[in-house]
């Protein structure tokens, strides 16, 4: 083993810690904020095990679409919820935590029965280098253009999604019935926060 190499393990490791660890506060987190921001911790980290794999345009691209759009929408989504209400109760979540643990210890039992029964080819292929991303950019013009096209629509419906949720048109009366709306229900409070509210 040389330095390159163990090197190479060693940045494995820590990523793969990252990756493992941040995936984990993202599910067993009770704040939405921090599991938002650990999740972008998360696909930082695959970045970087692209970058192990000399994937640079893979791992440029994770950065560009995972952490600088769904991520940062993500965010965007957690900050307009209103979270003055309490969250009700859900009937039977024990047994649905169960049901999801069993389901994912399944899942981890058959990614390691193939990991270690299968032949892996060791060297693997030699990196064409420069050549990637263009080979990258002809295969999605030309075998996989339905798929990308497919991928920018669904983006483009997640900002038209950002931005209806980002106006909050206040309206004055129900659509449907035609009764008016409660406006406590749509606008907050103008009341300053930091003014001493024992004197009133």
């Amino acid at each position: 083993m040389n330095i390159a190499s163990s090197a190479q393990q060693i940045c494995f490791v820590i990523l793969g810690s990252v990756v493992i660890l941040g995936a984990l506060g993202v599910v067993l987190l009770n704040n939405i904020v921090y599991s938002a921001f650990l999740l972008g911790g998360v696909f930082m980290g695959v970045a970087g095990l692209y970058l192990l794999l000399n994937a640079s345009f893979v791992a440029a691209a994770q950065i560009l679409v995972y952490v600088g759009a769904v991520n940062v929408l993500i965010l965007f989504a957690i900050m307009l919820v209103n979270k003055k209400e309490k969250l009700k109760e859900i009937q039977g979540l024990k047994v649905r935590k169960f049901l999801s643990g069993l389901v994912c210890t399944g899942l981890l039992l058959l990614l390691l029965r193939v990991d270690f029964t299968t032949q892996w080819i060791s060297p693997g292929p030699e990196a064409i280098g420069e050549m990637a991303t263009e080979r990258i950019g002809e295969h999605l013009f030309t075998d996989y253009l339905l798929p990308f096209e497919v991928a920018s629509v669904l983006l483009l419906m997640a900002m038209i999604g950002a931005i209806v949720l980002a106006r909050r048109d206040v309206l004055t009366s129900d659509v449907g019935t035609g009764d008016s709306v409660d406006q406590n229900l749509i606008e907050k409070s103008n009341e300053p926060i930091l003014l001493d509210q024992s004197t009133k």
